[in-house]
């Protein structure tokens, strides 16, 4: 029947990232423009059991896993995040997606030492949302762009591999933000730290307006939550992007059919995996 719009499918070629989110819902921080949907409390104790992430590892042993991401709500407001985070060392290089609060020198001290433990390397990741800091707070909080280029000092210091994510929340040029923040970084002397725009989840985004094969971390990557494996981080507990209830036995195919997909749809690369060489 002519009119009527299928979202396409996208299959999972080889599970090469494996995504844990660590909470879904706890975060110290409430930014303005965050796709999580938080409550009014910030006291939500919905952290993933350490037991089932030592599960998921068993279940992909067979996997070639280029990284494990930890991913949040913030996920180094979890209890066990220390010990879950040697556990993925053990397996592979380990990304952690934070809002930067957690980290000054003394934090960044530590986890050198924890990185030293392995074979493997931990990236950091971490949000903004303009070059400016004005307007990247609007968008996050306030302080937020600080806490960020100070994190990115201390992590620099130890030699950690970090990367200036920034959600294109006004729509700019990428070119320019790119540029604009390779200077931001040189006049920090800031070493390893990479700069990835990528396009922001919008409410008008309509797939049916869309096309092209975008980059999907749903082709080569799951995410592990305390209530299932689903799809993308994006889809964390939503129907739409569960893909069965652990590792035995899930699924590989997803529907594209959400404005998350519409912006993956958009990008040139991965909105949340690396490339490790």
């Amino acid at each position: 029947m002519s009119g009527i719009f299928t979202p396409p499918a996208c299959t999972l070629e080889e599970l090469n990232h494996l995504f844990i989110e660590l909470t879904a819902k706890n975060c110290n921080q409430r930014c303005r423009k965050c796709y999580i949907d938080f409550p009014l409390t910030k006291n939500v104790k919905d952290f993933i059991q350490v037991d089932k992430v030592k599960k998921a590892l068993l279940e992909t042993s067979d996997a070639d896993l280029k990284c494990i991401y930890l991913t949040g709500a913030e996920p180094m407001t979890h209890p066990d995040f220390n010990t879950i985070l040697r556990l993925c060392l053990k397996r592979t290089n380990v990304c952690i997606f934070t809002n930067a609060t957690f980290i000054n020198e003394k934090k960044a001290r530590f986890l050198k030492k924890v990185e030293d433990e392995s074979e493997y390397q931990i990236i950091f990741k971490l949000s903004f949302a303009s070059y400016d800091e004005l307007r990247n707070d609007e968008v996050r909080f306030r302080g937020a762009f600080r806490q960020n280029m100070y994190a990115l000092k201390c992590l620099d210091k130890y030699d950690f591999t970090t990367i200036a994510c920034v959600n294109n929340y006004y729509n700019e040029d990428e070119n320019f933000i790119t540029n604009t923040f390779k200077q931001i970084i040189t006049d920090a002397e800031l070493r390893n730290t990479m700069v990835q725009v990528t396009a922001w989840v919008s409410g008008d985004m309509n797939l049916e307006q869309l096309s092209g094969d975008g980059a999907y971390d749903c082709k080569y990557g799951r995410l592990l939550t305390q209530n299932g494996v689903f799809s993308c981080p994006f889809l964390s507990n939503d129907y739409r992007g569960r893909s069965g209830s652990d590792f035995k036995d899930y699924s590989k195919n997803v529907r594209l059919e959400t404005t998350f997909c519409a912006a993956c749809m958009k990008n040139k690369e991965p909105m949340f995996s690396v490339n490790i060489t």
